[in-house]
């Protein structure tokens, strides 16, 4: 198995949003905001090839968007995906399954992208299969009022009608061990419902994607949690649990939205988990 950064892009979000009701003087410590009160935020997904599979973990927001939907995100930075899958020797059509953790817009939204003539949308990763599961994809495409705008048809409708999206097992409890991608998953339903944080085991180490459920370095406080969780009291508890089981067994936790820390570890301190040392992917991988 071999592991691969991909940056899809960067854009920016109101830290207030990202940090909820903690206070600006706290978050701002180690997330600072500019003029506008927008802090960096990356996406950054991972590719696991294993084998004669590549599996790629999120895809960022796309491009397919329009110029005003973009203008609310301040893009920055040249990052893209085909760019970091070429760096890596790798083309889009190479990609054998792309792994959803969930389908808000900023982690879904570059698996589907307009066709030639703009008059339709297909598939970004042709060759693909799409990774999701049943509750949350029902959760999706019935969206509440409050992800609404999170949930973006042409991001997700496209998966199902080109036939080639699939669903892992639900767990019994939280993690579905050894799913048919080869990794763990680790379901947490604070976020969104039936969010799913990939647990890789890699080269006698523990490598956890934690998507939504631990978005920067900055948001390892308990109690700092997003605006934006539909379930804010639920993650606290997941977010505990899962930071328990990290510091407890060493794992390496892979920051999906932090622009500038790629991968930390954590350990137990007075104060509860807190951040141990911060690595970059060319130390791991």
């Amino acid at each position: 198995m071999k592991l691969y950064p991909i940056n899809a892009g960067n854009f920016k979000l109101d830290g207030g949003a990202m940090f909820g009701v903690v206070p600006k003087s706290l978050w701002q410590r180690t997330n600072p905001a500019d003029a506008n009160n927008m802090i960096d935020i990356a996406a950054r997904c991972l590719l696991i090839e294993d084998g004669d599979r590549l599996i790629l973990i999120d895809t960022g927001m796309g491009d397919k968007q329009s110029d005003k939907f973009f203008g609310y995100y301040h893009l920055w930075g040249n990052d893209t995906i085909d760019a970091s899958l070429a760096a890596c020797g790798f083309h889009r059509d190479d990609i054998t399954d792309v792994f959803m953790t969930h389908l808000h817009f900023d982690h879904c939204g570059g698996s589907v992208q307009w066709n030639a003539n703009k008059t339709g949308y297909e598939l970004a990763f042709k060759n693909a299969q799409f990774w999701s599961n049943q509750d949350h994809w029902s959760w999706a495409t019935t969206p509440n009022n409050r992800e609404k705008a999170s949930f973006l048809k042409e991001n997700i409708l496209p998966m199902e009608d080109s036939g080639q999206l699939k669903f892992t097992a639900l767990p019994t409890e939280s993690i579905l061990k050894d799913s048919e991608l080869g990794f763990d998953i680790f379901f947490a339903n604070g976020h969104t419902d039936k969010q799913m944080i990939p647990i890789i085991h890699y080269k006698g180490q523990t490598i956890c994607f934690m998507a939504d459920l631990l978005p920067t370095a900055g948001h390892l406080p308990i109690p700092f949690v997003m605006g934006y969780d539909t379930r804010p009291l639920l993650t606290l508890d997941e977010k505990a649990a899962f930071l328990t089981m990290a510091a407890d067994h060493k794992y390496l936790l892979f920051l999906e939205h932090d622009a500038h820390n790629e991968i930390i570890t954590v350990h137990h301190t007075e104060k509860g988990v807190r951040l141990k040392e911060v690595l970059r992917c060319n130390d791991i991988f």
